[in-house]
């Protein structure tokens, strides 16, 4: 007797979720180390450089301590809470209350995915600026919710001193925001923002958050704000943080981690600071979730708050020296390019040549002829098409060496033109020959 073949199946909310587009850039660099190839990996931002010792002493010394070994708390325990809270003060003038404003999370990440858990449902939207990195939407579409984006627009220039710095269309971004939201319905009930954004690294200024939050109020409209690259900032510029508004705890919440700030990115530590009810959701799901974060982490947490924060300039000042290396080398080599003010990364045009190509296709090239990976823009949304986000994850001089091998690849003829040259050619010849 023959037996009925057993299937399984997904949920459905799976078949919502996309094939993941940077697995191909992934395996394909994977392939190439394993084959012995020098691939210089300027794709994912993860920082390269080690935790600051102090951080990881007291690490060391929590772990030796058996009371660290037991289950913690899922919103994070107490004195970790409360120093979140002095370092909001003392850097932002922006007062929270531990108990019920504060919450640690097992990085960004998993904070920003349990919120829309437990803000989002089937029927509700929010609305999502793009580019965008995908997290911001994806979480959304798991809880079932639907996605609007809200395109920022092009790069515009804008003069900084002798340098061009890249900077997007603030006011025509605002504009189209406020028109999604009068005309959507029923009205969205979450607004995702990012800034300094990944992947474009635009920044903004405490004014942009002024209007975002007179907006968000007169619609009625919540506000995630992902605060991931605060103190990754060059040129003397200072992010600020949403919260800084007045008034802005009454919808907002802002989740900031200690992953690129200090160099701590593999130890998964976060939070979600403002207000009190949508912190009170997210402590809510993650007591079904976790018992939080291992409490020798959370110990060398408070530590990296409380010393001297001159380690997080010095940290912004390696990642500057980088960008100046690779946004005059680029342009040197032909490919014009902007500055970001902020982030770990640049948002690169691709080269006019190659344009026609896509920038999925333009990354492969560059991983195959260059060894040098970087990410498609067409991964951050349809308006990340033509760009590449290239990331500050090499030293110095890794990225000029990137730098020498892509400028092989801008001196080839791409296929596309050498075929048009072909045809032209054979053009030629049909006509000398009659």
């Amino acid at each position: 007797m023959s037996k009925k073949k057993f299937e399984i199946q997904w949920a459905r909310r799976m078949d919502r979720l996309p094939p993941y587009i940077f697995a191909t850039i992934n395996e394909k660099r994977h392939a190439m180390r394993q084959a012995g190839r020098d691939v210089i990996d300027l794709a994912m931002g993860n920082p390269d450089r080690p935790t600051p010792p102090h951080i990881v002493k007291k690490m060391m010394d929590a772990v030796t301590d058996g009371r660290n070994h037991r289950y913690s708390v899922s919103k994070g325990i107490y004195n970790l809470r409360r120093d979140v809270a002095l370092y909001y003060k003392n850097r932002y003038g922006v007062a929270l209350d531990p108990n019920s404003e504060v919450i640690a999370c097992i990085g960004s990440k998993e904070g920003i995915s349990h919120m829309a858990l437990a803000m989002l449902g089937p029927g509700e939207t929010a609305l999502v600026p793009t580019p965008f990195f995908p997290i911001h939407v994806y979480t959304a579409i798991i809880a079932g919710a639907n996605v609007i984006t809200v395109p920022m627009g092009n790069p515009v220039e804008i003069p900084e001193g002798s340098s061009r710095v890249s900077q997007f269309d603030v006011e025509g971004f605002l504009s189209r925001l406020a028109l999604s939201m009068k005309q959507l319905h029923p009205t969205p009930k979450m607004l995702y923002l990012n800034f300094p954004h990944n992947p474009t690294a635009y920044v903004v200024e405490l004014d942009f958050f002024k209007e975002v939050v007179a907006l968000a109020r007169k619609n009625n409209i919540c506000i995630i704000q992902d605060f991931a690259y605060k103190d990754i900032a060059f040129d003397g510029y200072k992010s600020p943080s949403i919260l800084q508004v007045p008034g802005a705890k009454d919808l907002a919440v802002e989740f900031f981690t200690l992953s690129k700030s200090y160099n701590m990115a593999g130890w998964r530590m976060g939070f979600c600071v403002g207000n009190p009810k949508m912190c009170g959701a997210l402590a809510k799901i993650k007591g079904y979730y976790d018992y939080g974060h291992f409490q020798a982490i959370q110990i060398a947490a408070i530590v990296a708050l409380r010393s001297p924060q001159e380690i997080v300039t010095q940290i912004a000042g390696i990642y500057e020296k980088r960008r100046d290396i690779l946004i005059d080398g680029l342009n040197r080599i032909g490919w014009p390019c902007m500055a970001p003010k902020a982030s770990m990364f640049a948002w690169v045009p691709l080269p006019k040549k190659y344009r026609r190509m896509g920038s999925m296709k333009f990354s492969l090239l560059l991983l195959e002829k260059a060894e040098v990976a970087v990410s498609p823009g067409v991964g951050f949304g349809e308006d990340g098409e033509g760009f590449l986000r290239i990331a500050l994850v090499e030293n110095e001089q890794r990225i000029r060496q990137a730098i020498r091998q892509m400028d092989h690849v801008l001196k080839l003829r791409p296929a596309s033109e050498s075929a048009e040259q072909s045809a032209k050619s054979a053009g030629k010849a049909a006509v000398r020959a009659r």
